[in-house]
């Protein structure tokens, strides 16, 4: 059954306000910290910040392939090789890549590589695919322990009964008036079926997860946002969350409070900048750029990730790039490297 959702909303929302209640303490108790930070002035750095970011909390930086685009598939060991030689050390599939999972095992083992993760769609939503969480779980099991992985991610939600796209429409247009005229009581069997397929996930020792975008910040006319229900409709014990940055933002929320808020549900987050020009919207519509090249304030957002409990850290980048796709991804690399918060 799910969590009750008034008690469990009522918590989350006291939760925010005492993230905004202790804000304005420490601000009010800043002048009480200069003595003690001068000293940390005078030698250049405090202890805290003297050795990069991912190397103090020891934890790898990862890439979501997806960010390559779909032309790696015609070299997955060159790609593997590419990205290790830029310094990462973890990756996340969007898919298995027309390969099978002990093809990628192999592959990245050879590369330095360890495939942290593998995204598949809750449902069948384009033809030919294959791979869902509609599949036998024990078949999931199978391909997650072939991989070597524990985590599972649902990268979009499911779409509503009879979607369809109209001519002429593109995809953001399509999914702000399907799901528009689903409405809230369709995030609600969402959730639902996210607790099943959280409960078969746990039976075999994997843990599932939601990715978010920014259509599920989108308001209604009831009150709860689509996040709102996933997250006091699913059952904190088998089904967490992987929180991406740059959608959160999108949609006119703040990643800090979010993330402060969410401590011990999110797993994982996707690390993805947005330029100075990107416009608040809640369908598919944003304006990317490198980490760490945006407006996402990572001092404040990777140490409130590392204290909720985040164990995976993907830098991600959208379409549309300012540079070869390769090109950006050592951009986000190279200063997340000498990161220091």
């Amino acid at each position: 059954m799910p969590p009750n959702t008034d008690g469990q909303n009522r918590r989350l929302r006291g939760q925010v306000m005492t993230v905004l209640n202790r804000r304005g303490m420490l601000r009010g108790a800043g002048a009480l910290g200069m003595a003690a930070m001068a000293a940390g002035c005078v030698r250049g750095v405090s202890s805290q910040t003297a050795a990069p970011f991912f190397e103090r909390i020891g934890k790898p930086i990862g890439l979501q392939l997806y960010a390559l685009g779909d032309e790696i598939r015609t070299d997955l060991a060159g790609t593997f090789a590419a990205v290790a030689a830029m310094g990462y050390r973890e990756i996340e599939l969007p898919s298995l890549l027309g390969s099978t999972a002990p093809q990628l095992r192999t592959l990245a083992d050879a590369a330095g590589l360890t495939i942290a993760c593998l995204h598949i769609p809750p449902a069948p939503f384009t033809p030919g695919q294959t791979l869902s969480f509609s599949n036998d779980p024990d078949e999931i099991a199978a391909i997650a322990s072939d991989l070597g992985i524990t985590q599972v991610v649902a990268p979009i939600p499911i779409v509503p009964e009879g979607f369809s796209f109209r001519a002429g429409e593109d995809f953001p247009a399509t999914f702000t008036r399907e799901f528009s005229a689903a409405g809230i009581d369709h995030w609600r069997r969402m959730a639902e079926r996210f607790n099943i397929i959280g409960e078969a996930m746990k039976a075999r020792g994997l843990t599932f997860a939601y990715h978010n975008h920014n259509l599920e910040f989108a308001p209604t006319p009831s009150g709860p946002t689509p996040f709102d229900v996933l997250l006091s409709r699913t059952n904190p014990a088998l089904v967490k969350f992987q929180l991406d940055i740059g959608w959160v933002a999108t949609a006119g929320h703040d990643p800090l409070a979010l993330i402060e808020a969410m401590a011990g549900r999110l797993v994982s987050v996707h690390v993805k900048d947005v330029a100075a020009d990107n416009q608040q919207g809640y369908y598919f519509g944003t304006s990317p750029t490198e980490v760490g090249s945006g407006t996402i304030d990572w001092a404040k957002v990777l140490p409130a990730c590392h204290a909720a409990g985040v164990q995976h850290y993907f830098v991600e980048q959208e379409a549309p790039f300012s540079m070869p796709r390769v090109d950006a991804a050592k951009k986000s690399i190279e200063f997340l490297k000498t990161f220091r918060a």
